[in-house]
């Protein structure tokens, strides 16, 4: 390098205190990946459970620390605000159940999800021993901690290339999550192919869109956008075409109609603890990351986008609570019940003022809280061959095991917004945000969709408590310790978030304004 360009190039500065909860989560990913090579085999398991605990509650803990931090770091590219700290917090949380749920899977309290199976295998027992076959799957927690690295980028995120390495890194480790379920090889290996060409296509359209912008703006960053779209000509080709294809790139990873499609057969054939930790964190991040860009680099183009959105948003919602009632198996029920949700969070995100960002922060955590506690419920219960998802299956569950059936029953109703829950805070919260940024015809299509959504719902509760018991029923688990947990504190956030909502809203809103 020459004297003259050695003095031209400066490292830009970083604060290191402010994004020390992605920090914490890398550090604690690649620990993992070092305690699976050198570790003994005995000890693996409860050390890589014990790295990603200690990994998430310290990110955790120090979200909270730097909770009054509003500061663009990394030369522009970070931006720690109070939006990507509630985002951060609130993905931490629904991660740290996740884990819990996946912990408990080994051989040791009868789960064994995570362990390949030996039995399908030809061969002899050294054989499959050599090619891996019995042994527990410890890779997980390395994975599933790599792709929270991700996801607390993801929002944070200042740019759009940073965006996009934030994208790649959270999506990577879930496409090999997908494949993680050996009971159902075939079709968990058909979820990761389908995530894996999901993933892909949102990956290819954000780049182009994101270089269209660049060819717009002089620049990734959202704040030139913002800058650049104010001082330029309305209705630039390069522009809207920009808006267009980054804003489907991450609608893809929303999961919005009608790039949804294959959302349904990802969430069936993965491990459904994998299933939970995809359904609510990957939706977190993603809504953090579309709030962040549409709000602060196209938060001034309204006019051009929010049609489009509104288009999006009621084919989302219909079409997630048309196509659940539909299902026959519980898992792609609430598969489709999550695609209807994010239409509900995108009514927030298009009434594009301070109480729709708030609103969608608190439907966000909300949402993912209950999302991981229904979704750890179907763990539970299992037929010979692994978890019985079939509706079929459910018939008299709740007079077998009232608790069971209860716990997920108020799942359930939480997630088709009744009253005294938090689904129902989290609709109000956004539904009172869209009517006072004049999207009320929305409101109305949003109010017919959950009256909808409350069917598919209330059909399953009628299930496990009217209808007869089948005679060889499925048998219900008891809980280990940390998915007792998980699911505990997932049902007292969803009690409490719906009772006394209000310290969490107002921190909500006051973690509102981005920086720019």
């Amino acid at each position: 390098m020459s004297p003259l360009a050695a003095a031209d190039f400066t490292a830009p500065s970083i604060d290191y205190a402010a994004i020390s909860p992605i920090l914490i989560v890398t550090i604690a990913a690649v620990v993992g990946v070092l305690v699976d090579a050198f570790v003994p085999r005995a000890l693996r398991w409860p050390a890589q459970v014990a790295v990603a605990i200690l990994g998430l509650a310290g990110s955790f803990i120090a979200v909270c620390a730097v909770a009054h931090t509003h500061i663009v770091t990394a030369g522009g590219a970070i931006a720690v605000d109070g939006p990507a700290l509630f985002i951060q917090a609130t993905v931490a949380l629904v991660s740290l159940a996740s884990v819990l749920l996946v912990a408990d899977r080994s051989p040791e309290v009868g789960g064994g999800a995570f362990v390949a199976q030996a039995s399908a295998v030809p061969g002899s027992s050294d054989e499959r021993a050599a090619a891996g076959y019995g042994r527990l799957q410890t890779e997980i927690f390395p994975l599933l901690m790599f792709a929270v690295a991700g996801m607390y980028l993801f929002p944070a995120a200042n740019d759009l290339l940073m965006l996009f390495v934030a994208l790649e890194v959270l999506s990577l480790p879930l496409y090999l999550l997908c494949g993680l379920a050996r009971r159902r090889r075939l079709l968990s290996q058909e979820a990761a192919v389908k995530y894996f060409l999901l993933g892909a296509f949102s990956s290819a359209f954000f780049l182009y869109g994101l270089a269209l912008l660049y060819g717009y703006a002089g620049s990734v960053s959202l704040g030139a956008i913002h800058d650049a779209a104010a001082t330029g000509q309305h209705g630039d080709t390069l522009l809207v075409l920009g808006i267009g294809l980054i804003g489907v790139g991450l609608l893809f990873k929303i999961g919005a109609a009608p790039f949804h499609s294959w959302i349904p057969d990802v969430y069936q054939g993965a491990p459904t603890p994998v299933t939970a930790f995809m359904a609510a964190a990957t939706k977190v991040a993603a809504f953090g990351a579309l709030l962040r860009v549409f709000y602060v680099a196209f938060g001034g183009l309204g006019w051009d986008w929010r049609p489009v959105a509104w288009g999006v948003a009621i084919l989302t919602m219909l079409v997630g609570s048309v196509f659940a009632v539909t299902q026959t198996d519980v898992k792609r029920m609430l598969a489709y019940s999550s695609v209807a949700h994010a239409g509900f969070i995108l009514v927030g995100v298009i009434a594009l003022n301070r109480a729709g960002l708030s609103g969608s922060l608190f439907y966000l955590l909300t949402y993912g809280l209950t999302t991981v506690g229904a979704f750890g419920v179907l763990t539970l219960v299992r037929d010979p061959d692994g978890e019985a998802t079939h509706l079929s299956r459910w018939a008299g569950l709740g007079r077998r095991s009232p608790l069971l059936g209860g716990l997920f029953a108020f799942f359930l109703l939480a997630l088709a917004g009744i009253p005294a829950t938090s689904g129902f805070m989290g609709k109000f919260a956004v539904f009172s945000a869209a009517i006072s940024g004049g999207a009320t015809p929305l409101v109305v299509v949003g109010a017919i969709a959950s009256a909808m959504a409350a069917f598919f719902y209330v059909r399953v509760i009628v299930m496990m408590f009217f209808a007869e018991p089948v005679a060889d029923g499925p048998v219900v688990v008891a809980p280990g310790g940390m998915s007792a947990g998980a699911l505990a504190v997932a049902a007292a956030a969803t009690l409490v978030l719906g009772v006394f909502p209000q310290p969490v809203l107002d921190l909500a809103n006051h973690a509102a304004p981005f920086l720019r």
